[in-house]
């Protein structure tokens, strides 16, 4: 059983007991989250249930395991003959989750 779930801009393909990355902060270590909009379920027997554009009445249910960061991205600017450079950088804060269950 998968199901494909769109979370932060992006979609992502999870499984029961598998693990996911979310972006941003989406609570406390323990705590549960709840991602509502499904795209695509297939269930065990092979039965695909595909939204238009969502699943009605089905949500993945996940644990909040902590926080990660990503690669450290550098951000150069530079203007020709005039001396001028700057460097900066930032790493995003990603929220990594253990899926816990899929309902429909």
């Amino acid at each position: 059983m998968y199901a494909i779930i769109q979370a932060g801009g992006r979609q992502m393909k999870v499984t029961p007991g598998g693990y996911a990355t979310l972006e941003g902060a989406a609570g406390e270590p323990g705590t549960e989250v709840t991602l509502e909009p499904v795209l695509l379920i297939e269930r065990d027997e092979g039965e695909i249930i595909a939204g238009a554009p969502f699943v009605a009445d089905a949500r993945v249910v996940a644990v909040v395991e902590g926080e990660a960061r990503g690669p450290k991205i550098r951000v150069f600017k530079k203007k020709r003959r005039k001396g001028m450079r700057r460097t900066k950088g930032h790493r995003a804060v990603f929220t990594r989750v253990r899926i816990k269950d899929i309902l429909v």
